[in-house]
């Protein structure tokens, strides 16, 4: 192909690549960050009431009275790796409480039901920490650790939160089994470090501690 022919063809592909442009602004094919993605998804369940999931296909959990899911023993599915930065700046990891009864709960300081089950977390992680029971927070979607550590200081929360402002910590849990799909959002975790239980909604002290109740209970 002669210089001028290629010259001639350079415009029409210019021409294309802004015809494709111009479609995929048409139809809404826009390449977004992961990152934005994630938010997006969080937002949509952002202080969710929580709801019925399980108890069909094959999931191996059924959702009791209280909308607690639940899994036996020995169809629970082992937890992600929960590791990162606190909000204090601290490191933590999930696994090193491999041994203890492990009490997830994600939260965001800008969440109404998050405030209204804050002392009701308190007062059960008080109660149980001499039984074994270790309470960690995942805190979502709060652009920084400010107003999450003014809500821990509100409420006189004092075990320690992972921060996770764009849910990624969430969606490492694999769909079909207990996965957090709200905020507010609690998972139980069993000595094995597998989870045994879930709720999609802001917990009463009372189904709190009926969500331990059982898995306390296993030897």
């Amino acid at each position: 192909m002669s210089a001028a022919s290629r010259a001639s063809r350079r415009p029409n592909r210019t021409r294309d690549r802004a015809r494709g442009r111009s479609r995929d602004r048409a139809y809404g094919r826009v390449a977004v960050p992961t990152g934005v993605v994630v938010a997006a998804v969080l937002l949509l369940s952002a202080c969710g009431s929580g709801g019925k999931s399980g108890g069909s296909g094959d999931t191996g959990f059924v959702t009791g009275s209280g909308g607690i899911a639940t899994v036996e023993r020995g169809s629970r599915a082992q937890a992600p790796e929960l590791s990162g930065k606190t909000i204090d700046g601290k490191q933590l990891d999930v696994a090193d409480y491999k041994g203890k009864v492990v009490v997830l709960n994600v939260w965001g300081s800008w969440c109404g039901p998050c405030r209204l089950e804050a002392k009701n977390f308190v007062k059960v992680s008080e109660d149980l920490k001499d039984r074994g029971v270790q309470f960690v927070g995942i805190n979502t979607r709060d652009t920084s650790t400010t107003p999450a550590l003014a809500f821990e200081k509100a409420y006189g929360v004092e075990y320690p939160s992972l921060y996770d402002p764009t849910g990624k910590l969430m969606l490492r849990f694999e769909k079909g089994t207990l996965n957090p799909q709200a905020i507010p959002s609690t998972l139980v975790l069993d000595r094995d470090g597998k989870v045994a239980s879930r709720s999609l909604a802001a917990l009463s002290e009372d189904n709190l501690r009926k969500m331990l109740k059982p898995i306390l209970a296993e030897k």
